[in-house]
């Protein structure tokens, strides 16, 4: 049996400010598996809200029971120790015949060295061969929450009798608002899955680049409605996209989503928004066309879909997308390959100026 180790995690001191927590732990127990980090993903939209202090939880406390947030009543402090959910590993030792040593996982710890997992209750999901593993921090949580977004779109046209991933927006023309990760990889899933056209849209010509090299046609987010409006007639007043896929944090950008669909469309919000919404015009479009709003939440597939559609069927569509375009996000959305003792660092120069980027790996020096 192996000895105790120590581990250290990567998270937020106070705001602004990264660091190291360390702390020891035991040999794995029956049933468990012992992972060594190899990659963890920084998902910058949700992260970044602790470094800035404008993430939610700092403020308000999330009641369970009731599905409320109680203001005043913080849910967490500073120091926040464990971050991320974009976590690469390699077994480096079983006590479970589900998984054996030297087998290279998906799953969701947080940015640590390591991690003494529980098949039962973690999420590990094994990477095909041939699949190179820095394309496995998409795997376990950031690609399925892209497929959820679709599910959802998928649920609008058929119910709880989704045929198929995509069905929904097979031969339709999509939308997507916001040229970040999760709005690169859900039209990637969008563009697999038969989209007729798929535009996505962003102000920063920076994400418009990398989503063409991708081979997605790239627009402003000023250009969006009217080209929504302009270019997909179908008939009489019917202008606009069947769906859109809204995924930046930003007010604004849930108007434009709005705007740019045809009556009675919808729009799935992907988006973790921090404050208001005063750009949102409830008494414009979205009352005068009919419109529908929904939200694709990671730990909610669509009602009635729950048995059918686990997140580990997410995962495996996940692979699929990677097989088919994995070289492409390697060179047009990993941006920064940043060694893992590097961390608290680079996140405070990264807050500090603002370079363009993507997606951040930290990779582990083992």
């Amino acid at each position: 049996m192996s000895e105790h180790r120590r581990i250290r995690s990567l998270g937020v001191e106070r705001p602004g400010q990264g660091f190291f927590f360390e702390y020891d732990e035991g040999p794995p127990g029956e049933g468990q598996v012992r992972l060594e980090t190899l990659y963890t993903g920084f998902s910058a939209g949700t992260e970044l809200t602790f470094f800035k202090g404008t993430n939610p939880y700092l403020h308000s406390r999330w009641d369970g029971e009731r599905g409320v947030f109680i203001s005043g009543e913080a849910g967490q402090h500073f120091p926040v120790p464990f971050l991320g959910y974009m976590e690469v590993a390699r077994v480096v030792e079983s006590r479970t015949p589900a998984f054996q040593a030297g087998q290279v996982v998906s799953t969701t710890y947080a940015h640590k060295s390591g991690h003494t997992a529980d098949p039962f209750h973690d999420t590990l999901v094994p990477l095909p061969a041939g699949l190179d593993p820095i394309l496995g921090i998409y795997v376990a949580q950031m690609g399925p929450i892209a497929a959820n977004g679709i599910l959802h779109a998928d649920a609008e046209f058929f119910g709880a009798n989704v045929p198929r991933l995509g069905a929904g927006i097979a031969e339709r023309p999509v939308l997507v608002i916001g040229g970040g990760v999760v709005g690169l990889l859900t039209a990637l899933f969008a563009k697999n899955c038969g989209a007729a056209e798929v535009v996505i849209a962003d102000p920063s010509p920076f994400r418009r680049q990398v989503a063409a090299g991708l081979g997605l046609e790239a627009v402003t987010e000023a250009e969006a409605w009217s080209l929504a409006k302009s270019r997909w007639h179908h008939g009489g007043g019917d202008r606009g996209a069947d769906v859109v896929f809204q995924t930046r944090a930003h007010a604004d950008a849930l108007q434009t989503a709005l705007k740019a669909l045809r009556p009675q469309g919808v729009v799935i919000d992907l988006a973790f928004y921090q404050g208001g919404a005063d750009a949102v015009r409830l008494g414009e479009e979205f009352h005068h066309n009919g419109l529908s709003l929904r939200c694709a939440q990671i730990n909610r597939v669509p009602r009635g879909l729950g048995f059918t559609w686990s997140r580990r069927r997410l995962a495996l569509e996940t692979i699929t997308l990677l097989e088919r375009f994995g070289d492409d996000i390697k060179k047009h959305v990993i941006t920064h390959i940043v060694p893992f003792d590097e961390g608290p660092d680079f996140i405070k120069t990264l807050v500090e100026t603002r370079p363009d980027f993507l997606q951040i790996v930290f990779k582990s020096a083992g």
